[in-house]
């Protein structure tokens, strides 16, 4: 039987006694978004919109992006992609479970030394599709000129961020690729492998957390 939205106790500043919220509420105001279903519209206008309060709340403290997702619409990973580059503080990027297609893209969007991927996260990365072909064929020539422009602004993104070469990355896009994720270390996707960090820090506090986990 579905538990819903799960609610805990947390005392908002300045009241006597904590209440009962929503558990993503809390992590909210811990600075802790989650991208856990496929990128649409509502989705990206929802971590958009809380990237940028936060950013105004407090423009130094870092945002930390949980990431379970199968991809989704181009044009709003992107607007996430950009609302990440845009904002001033640093935002980390964490996948868990999968992060495929957009959600790869948005990964990559981290600020470098702080993408980080849990050791059985899976990371999946391809070139953009469409639905063109439900179109007449006007609009399906244009749709495909347009796909082509953000295929390569995608692509050399990729390889800005990876360090690969811009041929390499377009080679690998042909087709799904699947990494683990010390594969997507050495490709570049993301810096850090998740038990690397559990072990760098387990003598000391578990800094890439929010500091809400450091009595965890």
């Amino acid at each position: 039987m579905p538990i819903g939205v799960p609610k805990v106790p947390y005392r908002i500043p300045g009241d006597e006694e904590a209440t009962w919220v929503d558990l993503y509420n809390v992590m909210y105001r811990e600075r802790t978004l989650f991208l856990g279903q496929e990128i649409r519209c509502e989705v990206t206008n929802h971590i958009t919109g809380l990237m940028v309060y936060l950013s105004i709340e407090d423009g130094i403290s870092d945002i930390f992006l949980f990431i379970n997702s199968p991809g989704g619409w181009l044009i709003s990973g992107m607007a996430i992609f950009d609302t990440m580059q845009t904002v001033t503080p640093d935002i980390y990027t964490i996948c868990l479970g999968i992060a495929a297609s957009m959600a790869s893209f948005i990964l990559l969007g981290g600020e470098p030394t702080k993408r980080i991927a849990f050791p059985h996260a899976r990371i999946m990365l391809h070139q953009p599709a469409s639905a063109y072909y439900r179109a007449r064929t006007p609009e399906f020539l244009l749709e495909v000129e347009e796909l082509h422009k953000v295929r390569e602004m995608i692509t050399r993104v990729y390889a800005l961020r990876t360090g690969k070469p811009f041929w390499v990355v377009s080679e690998d896009m042909e087709r799904d690729v699947f990494m683990s994720a010390d594969e997507a270390k050495a490709y570049g996707l993301v810096d850090i492998v998740g038990d690397e960090m559990i072990d760098e820090h387990c003598d000391t506090d578990p800094v890439w957390f929010p500091e809400m986990f450091k009595d965890w």
